[in-house]
């Protein structure tokens, strides 16, 4: 078997013309070689694969006037800094610049990944790189020029290597196949062009991998191999989450994720996805998309649908999801969960800002989560049989997702009670010990229908009766008025409980004052008072307040 060469490698650009996406430095570059004017110290800082090294490399053969196949080890030498990054191995670099070249006019040095030498090795290398040997020519590489010492990059002359465009790669993947007489179609190339993020050397890694399973590159091979979506999946998400389509939702979602497309691939993608989508709202960001122009018009009625805040705060959602996706123990749920989450988005005009609002119940019936028996079984428990304190519809059946449903029936809110109920044989002989404990009851009622604060209220002190009245009192006005909100309610459960027309009478005493139990003993009294047993299981046990 042949040796297989990579494409990175075997199509490596040899001449400045061959450099993809990189013209204005290129063009730089080769008239200052031309004109004798290039600097001595040159740093090409960028993202990985945009061709700084081999940029580098075609610098030491252009100022030599080195043919394509002449040997030049002698004159070029490359030193990659991520191991060789020691005070040591700068000082064996410079004694090396004092012997002049054995062949051509220049010494070439070039030093990859220039940011991870020493802080030790960048002081060495000052006084070399300011004022180096006629004969000496350095170039630094790197992808992190924030991480060099400042008083390096003052002493060269800095040249910013740029993202290849997807356009510029397209044409150098299709210029490839020509060569190598490869089949394909544009939009695969597109695939790989998108998924390189403007690396040249990436986008031919990834062209590699398509041909080692195919022969031809055709738009099923690339997204199966590369784990990529398709934008009629995002279509497909995107569309859902416009209808609220929960069941469906999930179920596409789950369809990505059992292709084996990765997670943070997915969300990923489908923000680049509405990234189109915003500008392709204008005219003027139009050109920024990375999609071609026939899907460009397929994304016109999203755009027209979406308005900017709504969009701007998924992409905020997914941003974040992104961050915390290796965070996450369980990682599907939690892109289920934030494609719910972006689904509860609506823009209200009132408050004039995004807002969540809870997706509605009709949401979810198409999966049957709840069969008819439930429901019966469920409307039942909202209030106590035995205490019809509220006129209850007996068709109606709210959803606790619904927000409308939560404001018009918050709890009990005031027991929707519109009549007071009239005893028409009325009981004289009621005693106040039976008054008190149906006071409780219904005290214990609200509570448990979760309205803690009334609840609590009617804890606050002991109702006292007088024939008919009972009178009630509270420490202050606040207090007062809340129970008066309550007070139909309240009088017609005591009228059913003591079979009597009793009227309930509010009174303010600001001397009231609720006794809190403060140390451990009050604390126990307090529990003994309400279970005797308390004291005899201290004494078994030994224990102690």
């Amino acid at each position: 078997m042949s040796q297989f060469i990579i494409s990175a490698r075997k199509y490596r650009p040899l001449k400045f013309k061959d450099v993809v996406g990189q013209e204005i430095i290129t063009n730089s570059l080769e008239n200052a070689i031309s004109n004798g004017k290039l600097a001595q110290a040159l740093l090409f800082t960028g993202p990985r694969g945009v061709g700084k090294t081999s940029c580098a490399r075609i610098v030491a053969r252009e100022i030599n006037k080195f043919k394509i196949g002449d040997d030049f080890s002698y004159n070029i030498f490359e030193l990659d800094a991520a191991s060789n990054n020691g005070v040591d191995d700068i000082r064996n670099l410079i004694e090396q610049t004092r012997i002049p070249p054995q062949k051509g006019n220049f010494k070439v040095y070039i030093i990859d990944e220039v940011h991870m030498l020493s802080s030790g090795a960048f002081n060495a290398f000052l006084k070399t790189l300011e004022e180096p040997p006629k004969h000496c020519i350095f170039i630094l590489a790197t992808t992190e020029k924030h991480k060099i010492i400042p008083t390096i990059i003052s002493r060269c002359q800095i040249y910013n290597f740029n993202r290849i465009s997807n356009k510029d790669i397209i044409k150098n993947l299709e210029n490839i196949c020509s060569l190598e007489n490869i089949s394909h179609d544009k939009e695969s190339l597109q695939i790989i062009a998108t998924k390189s993020d403007g690396s040249m050397r990436d986008a031919l890694q990834l062209f590699d991998k398509v041909l080692g399973v195919s022969k031809e590159i055709n738009k099923e091979v690339v997204q199966s191999n590369l784990n990529s979506l398709d934008v009629n999946d995002n279509i497909k998400i995107i569309d859902c989450i416009m209808e609220r389509d929960i069941p469906k939702l999930i179920v596409e979602i789950n369809n990505i994720l059992n292709k084996g497309v990765g997670g943070e691939i997915f969300i990923s993608s489908f923000s680049s996805f509405l990234r189109d989508i915003l500008v392709n709202k204008n005219e003027h960001s139009m050109a920024l998309s990375l999609n071609e122009s026939s899907k460009i018009k397929n994304l016109s009625k999203y755009s027209e649908k979406l308005s900017y805040p709504i969009i701007i705060e998924i992409l905020s959602i997914l941003n974040e999801a992104e961050l915390n996706f290796q965070k996450s123990l369980n990682p599907n749920l939690h892109i289920e969960l934030t494609f719910l989450k972006i689904t509860s988005l609506e823009y209200s005009d009132e408050k004039k800002k995004v807002i969540f609002k809870p997706i509605p119940f009709s949401s979810f019936e198409s999966l049957n989560f709840l069969s008819d028996v439930i429901v019966t079984e469920e409307k039942k428990e909202v209030l106590p049989a035995e205490v019809p304190i509220a006129k209850i519809d007996e068709n109606l059946f709210a959803s606790t997702l619904s927000l409308k449903s939560i404001e018009e029936d918050s709890g009990i809110k005031n027991i929707d009670v519109i009549d007071e109920i009239y005893i028409d044989s009325p009981n004289l002989n009621v005693s106040e010990k039976y008054m008190q404990s149906s006071w409780v009851k219904y005290a214990k009622i609200l509570e448990s229908n979760g309205r803690y604060n009334i609840a609590s209220i009617l804890r606050i002190s002991t109702p006292v009766l007088n024939e008919n009245l009972i009178s009630y009192t509270v420490p202050n006005d606040t207090t007062r008025i809340e129970i008066e909100k309550e007070i139909i309610s309240i009088q017609n459960f005591m009228r059913k409980e003591l079979k009597n027309n009793i009227k309930l009478n509010i009174l303010v005493d600001k001397n009231i004052k609720k006794k809190f139990k403060y140390t451990p003993s009050e604390k126990y009294n307090a529990l003994k008072e309400k279970n005797p047993k308390i004291e005899k299981l201290k004494n078994i046990f030994k224990l102690s307040i």
